[in-house]
């Protein structure tokens, strides 16, 4: 089926940092092939293409598999429009000889790559970047694996889950004696894609001295090792291995998740000293607040278990909203735990222009705008992901000079 694709971008909200017609972005005259499939290569060049590069995707034949993973509409997931926005398709068989002579050249072209193949399958195409830092010194060659490019364990499959593990990430997730908890979404790849866009403009900037390019190598195990905060000097300093500790963080109290009397759960961050205070007033224990043992973290860890009953009935004692009504009355930092639709309901999202809705076959769709926002350069999205190949023809005749019988050619041979 031929989709019809609304490239208008239509941000909710009125803001008016949400109005990007006509804005310079960042990234406005860098060119990137995408070469990733699935997640963490390819949400890098989706970032990337929000604040302005002009990202070449290079998919198979048959299309990155990601167009066809969770909810479909019309064959299509909904996830491929988000992730594969403002990227340009091309088809490549990268294991024909000459599919790899057509990426050479638009990579030769290019000022990024970025790839999330298995450390050697671009070497083993002729597509590595010591061969093309042969013909374009310039190029920044982003490159997205498991366990990085070297060490022991290089080779290895290295998917976000099984990365998560070992990053130390997924020990400290879920409650004690329990197995460890992953979130409901692939984190380790997000997170390394997100890890990949900073690598990228990082070696941007560097270019602007040196003139020349360089490797960015990002580990998805690495990547969330990032977010480890003081696990590592607590356990060299002090030998203290952080364990799983359930709605908590270990050392800081009080700082949980409370269920209220109609179900619903809310977050209460009451862990400063006077929010301490002003917070076990308003739940009704002003001995608490006022009791020299709690006075600072370092009390109030050793009574975590007294403060979290007394915040737990209280939370029981009224529903979700009343709790936080007065919470924020009280100035302590706490809030709801939001599914999808209540974002959707919720008038700072609204106006902060998270939505950002598209056109498919006539259809709105709603897609999430990307931070950070960037008050003179925002980013926007200009069309969601679009059909396998679609800009395949346009890139060859414009960019590389291929003549229509070449391109028909190479249809016919299965190259494109």
């Amino acid at each position: 089926m031929t989709e019809s694709i609304n490239s208008s971008t239509i941000n909710s909200g009125n803001n008016p940092l949400n109005s990007t017609a006509n804005k310079k972005r960042p990234l406005d005259g860098v060119r990137i092939i995408e070469v990733g499939q699935l997640i963490a290569g390819p949400f890098a060049g989706c970032m990337l293409g929000y604040f302005g590069a002009e990202v070449i995707k290079i998919e198979p034949p048959e299309g990155d598999a990601i167009r066809n993973w969770r909810v479909l509409d019309n064959g299509t997931s909904f996830w491929w429009r988000s992730i594969g926005r403002n990227k340009k398709s091309i088809t490549l068989d990268l294991k024909h000889v000459e599919g790899q002579k057509i990426a050479r050249q638009l990579m030769d072209s290019a000022d990024v790559v970025i790839e999330n193949f298995r450390p050697g399958v671009m070497e083993s195409w002729g597509l590595g970047p010591e061969v093309l830092k042969q013909s374009n010194p310039r190029l920044i060659y982003a490159r997205i694996s498991g366990y990085g490019q070297t060490g022991p364990y290089a080779t290895k499959p290295g998917f976000a889950s099984v990365c998560e593990g070992m990053s130390g990430f997924r020990y400290v997730n879920g409650f004690p004696d329990q197995a460890p908890v992953r979130p409901n979404l692939s984190i380790g790849d997000t997170i390394s894609g997100i890890h990949a866009a900073l690598g990228i403009a990082l070696a941007l900037l560097e270019r602007n001295n040196s003139g020349e390019g360089q490797v960015v190598d990002v580990a998805l195990y690495e990547s969330m090792f990032n977010l480890m905060e003081a696990v590592v000097p607590e356990f060299s300093g002090a030998g203290v291995i952080r364990e799983p500790s359930g709605t908590t963080v270990t050392g800081i109290v009080p700082t949980n998740t409370y269920r209220c009397k109609n179900g619903k759960y809310v977050v209460i961050g009451g862990n400063g000293d006077s929010i301490f205070q002003r917070l076990m007033q308003v739940a009704g224990h002003p001995e608490m607040a006022s009791d020299p043992r709690m006075a600072n973290n370092a009390g109030r860890v050793q009574h975590e278990l007294e403060i979290d009953n007394a915040l737990a009935a209280w939370c029981m004692s009224k529903d979700a909203d009343e709790i936080l009504q007065l919470l924020e009355q009280a100035r302590v930092p706490a809030g709801p735990i939001y599914n999808v639709k209540d974002m959707f309901a919720d008038p700072h999202f609204v106006a902060r222009g998270m939505f950002e809705q598209v056109e498919i076959n006539g259809k709105p769709l709603q897609l999430p705008a990307i931070a950070p926002r960037l008050a003179q350069t925002p980013g926007a999205t200009d069309w969601p992901g679009g059909e396998i190949g679609s800009h395949t023809q346009d890139i060859l005749q414009t960019l590389l000079g291929f003549s229509p019988e070449r391109i028909a050619q190479l249809k016919s041979t299965g190259v494109i």
